[in-house]
C-alpha cells in the first residue's frame, strides 16, 4: 500500500469512527430522555473513547460474545452505561431496538452496567472503584493461563477517589500485567463538583508512574490520538499501560459540556430537541 493511500484509508476510518462516536452520542440523548435518567455529561465524555474501542481497537466478535479468545472490556464508571450499550447495539451485539427499553421495568438494559442477559458486557459494575481490581483478576487469569487476549478498563477521574482503584494498581505492575490497559476518562467533573474541588488528582500522571504504570496522556476526543495509543500498547514490556485521556463532560452539545448539571439531569424536549440538532439529528 502506498503512502498516500495509506493515508487515504486512515482518514477514511477516522471519519467513520466519529460518525460512531456521534450515533452513539444520540442514542444515549434519546434513551437518557425517553428513561428520564441520567448521566449524559459522563456519557459524552467517553464516547469518543468507546468508539475507537469498538471500533477498531478491540478484538471482539458480536456473533460470538463469548468468544474465548476475545479481548475483555470493563466498564468500571458503569453509571455511563447507556453510551455502552448504544456503541454495542450498533456494532451488532443485541439489536438496536432493545435501547428503546432502556431503564424500564422488564428490560435488560438497566440503569447502572449489567452482563445479566447482555451480549458483549462482561461484568455488572456501577460501585465505583472495583473495575480496575476486577480488570487485574482477567489480566492475572490470561497472563498465568498464556491467552494472548487482552484487559481494557475504563474508569472515571472522581473513582481514583477510591482506595480500592490504588491497591489494584499498585497489584498490576507487581504482577507484570503487561496485557491490561487502564483508560482514565478525565473529564475533571465528579457527582458534587470539579475534580480539582472534591479531591485534586494532580499530577495524576506521575501517580501512575510512581504505582508502575508505563502512562500516555492523550486528547480523548481526538479520534487518531486515542486510536494511536490504544492501539501501541504495551507500551513497556511487563508494565500495564495507562491511558488518562483529557474530555470534556458532555462532549459534543455545547449547552452540556463542562456543566456539572447534566452529570444527572435528564434533558427535556426542548432539550433534546436543541441536542439533537447539534448533533445533526432529527428529533
Amino acid at each position: 500500500m502506498t503512502v498516500r493511500v495509506k493515508r487515504q484509508a486512515q482518514r477514511s476510518d477516522t471519519v467513520a469512527l466519529a460518525e460512531l462516536a456521534r450515533r452513539i452520542r444520540i442514542s444515549t440523548l434519546r434513551m437518557t430522555h425517553r428513561a428520564k435518567s441520567s448521566h449524559v455529561g459522563t456519557c459524552f465524555s467517553m464516547a469518543d473513547l468507546l468508539a475507537v474501542l469498538y471500533g477498531r481497537v478491540l478484538r471482539v466478535d458480536p456473533a460470538r460474545p463469548d468468544w474465548p479468545d476475545r479481548d475483555r472490556f470493563v466498564l468500571s464508571k458503569g453509571h455511563g452505561c447507556a453510551v455502552l450499550y448504544a456503541v454495542l447495539a450498533e456494532q451488532g451485539f443485541f439489536p438496536t431496538a432493545w435501547l428503546d427499553r432502556f431503564y424500564q421495568d422488564g428490560s435488560p438494559l438497566w440503569g447502572h452496567a449489567t452482563h445479566h442477559g447482555v451480549p458483549g458486557v462482561e461484568v455488572s459494575t456501577g460501585s465505583l472503584g472495583h473495575g480496575l481490581g476486577l480488570a487485574c483478576g482477567m489480566a492475572l487469569v490470561g497472563k498465568h493461563d498464556g491467552h494472548a487476549w487482552r484487559v481494557f478498563t475504563l474508569l472515571s477521574d472522581g473513582e481514583c477517589d477510591e482506595g480500592s482503584t490504588w491497591e489494584a494498581a499498585l497489584f498490576a505492575p507487581h504482577h507484570g500485567l503487561d496485557n491490561l490497559v487502564a483508560i482514565i476518562d478525565y473529564n475533571k467533573i465528579q457527582s458534587l463538583g470539579t475534580v480539582k474541588q472534591v479531591l485534586d488528582l494532580e499530577p495524576l500522571a506521575d501517580k501512575w508512574r510512581a504505582f508502575g504504570w508505563a502512562v500516555r496522556e492523550i486528547d480523548g476526543h481526538a479520534i487518531d490520538n486515542i486510536a494511536s495509543a490504544c492501539e501501541a500498547v504495551p507500551f513497556e514490556s511487563g508494565r500495564p499501560s495507562c491511558v488518562i485521556a483529557h474530555t470534556v463532560k458532555g462532549k459534543g452539545v455545547s449547552f452540556m459540556e463542562g456543566d456539572l448539571l447534566w452529570h444527572y439531569r435528564a434533558p427535556d424536549a426542548d432539550e433534546l430537541r436543541r441536542a439533537l440538532q447539534e448533533l445533526g439529528a432529527e428529533p
